[in-house]
């Protein structure tokens, strides 16, 4: 494993992990401003929208972290809180703060919050990629115990066990580039990119936690599901119908633009 600690300087500790993390923003506002023409969006509301939502993203990513999974470790541990630079951000109060954020920002600008969210989905998907592999250097959230070829020996933990980080961060690109694809998408409804990533992103979400080996105190774990399950089953179901509207207006509309052509 490598170490995850990449830089000491005095009592500073710079871990791969913050690293990727500030990577995963810069990246993101690159393809922020390579992609924001496709959606008629200007570049200054791209450069005002992004410290919005690096603050939001730490802030809701972390909040939840501490409320919803450990809440005794970090009552017990109060500087903990902001040592974000150690892992411990959660992906789902970071998706809660950053809809919730664009909404205010979009309202404020007027602009379509589809429109832009269609926009941002893309890089997030990248982004959370990034994080996850820090989560993995990290040796945090680690797999269950497994016997297959690519089992990984994590300090701290005994036997060897599934990469599930990297197993997830797998899965975030490859909805990234489905994201990308749907861009070629002819007629299709506002907000297809985004109820796309959302739905996807909580599907394999839902699947991957099952390889999780997570202590009896992070969370919940009810009838075999954990927090993050139950997370993702509720955003799945929110997401189901407006999807399936957007997909059968896609289809409508692509008929008929092949009868007039």
């Amino acid at each position: 494993m490598i170490n995850p600690i990449l830089l000491d300087i005095g009592p500073i500790h710079i871990r791969y992990y913050g690293l990727l993390y500030a990577l995963a923003f810069l990246i993101g506002y690159f393809i922020l401003i390579k992609l924001s023409p496709k959606f008629n969006i200007k570049k200054n509301d791209i450069e005002d929208y992004v410290p919005y939502i690096i603050i939001g993203d730490l802030i809701g990513g972390r909040l939840f972290e501490i409320l919803f999974y450990s809440p005794s470790y970090y009552f017990a541990n109060p500087l903990k809180m902001f040592a974000i630079w150690e892992g411990g951000i959660s992906s789902h109060g970071a998706i809660i703060s950053m809809i919730l954020i664009t909404i205010w920002f979009c309202r404020k600008r007027k602009i379509s919050f589809y429109n832009f969210s269609d926009l941002v989905s893309i890089p997030v998907m990248f982004g959370a990629a990034l994080i996850r592999i820090g989560n993995f250097i990290n040796s945090e959230l680690v797999g269950k115990v497994t016997s297959l070829p690519w089992a990984v020996q994590f300090p701290g933990y005994e036997g060897l066990r599934h990469p599930v980080q990297l197993y997830q961060a797998g899965y975030h690109l490859i909805i990234f580039g489905i994201l990308l694809l749907m861009l070629k998408l002819k007629n299709k409804e506002k907000g297809t990119i985004f109820w796309s990533m959302l739905f996807l992103d909580s599907l394999f979400r839902f699947i991957t936690e099952f390889y999780k080996d997570l202590p009896l105190n992070y969370g919940f774990n009810y009838l075999g599901f954990n927090l993050a399950q139950y997370a993702s089953i509720i955003i799945i179901l929110i997401s189901i119908i407006p999807l399936y509207n957007r997909i059968k207006i896609y289809f409508k509309n692509n008929k008929s633009f092949e009868k007039i052509n």
